[in-house]
């Protein structure tokens, strides 16, 4: 389903993927985004196959997760509304890193590779604000792991 709803802009524009575009460059996104829908349970993406398109959560539960050296599964994060995942697969062109599982019926917005392609081709503006916004929220996700690794929380002082 091809997303054309009215308050949708004002969705996208507090989300921190479409932060900073103009509307030119919000417009020709936004033709560019299926809805697609999900129930509890049902698996979006499957850490291992191939994926060349993204995801933003305009509502729902998801829970992130990656397999062990040992098969077990390890929860990883928990996306909600606003949220975006599978841009890794954009950027490098390889397999789902993570599995993404609905935990309650869910709304996306899907954006391919082929999709991201086109606004490059067309507005090279909205396309170089989306790639600083992807790299923003990967280097926030990159310092919560560093801060989980080394056993830091945030508001700790120890």
């Amino acid at each position: 389903m091809i997303v054309s709803a009215p308050d949708l802009k004002a969705f996208l524009l507090a989300t921190p993927f479409f932060g900073g575009l103009t509307d030119r460059g919000l417009d020709l996104l936004m033709s560019m985004l299926a809805e697609c829908r999900f129930d509890t349970g049902a698996t979006v993406v499957t850490e291992g196959e191939p994926g060349r398109s993204m995801f933003i959560v305009k509502s729902g539960r998801l829970a992130v997760s990656k397999r062990a050296n040992a098969g077990s599964t390890i929860p990883i994060s928990v996306l909600e509304s606003g949220d975006f995942f599978g841009e890794m697969t954009l950027i490098e062109m390889q397999n789902r890193s993570a599995t993404v599982v609905a935990e309650t019926p869910t709304v996306l917005y899907e954006l391919t590779a082929q999709n991201l392609y086109a606004c490059y081709k067309a507005d090279i503006h909205a396309y170089v604000i989306v790639l600083q916004n992807i790299n923003r929220e990967l280097c926030r996700r990159l310092r919560r792991a560093d801060d989980r690794f080394t056993g830091l929380q945030p508001g700790n002082d120890n």
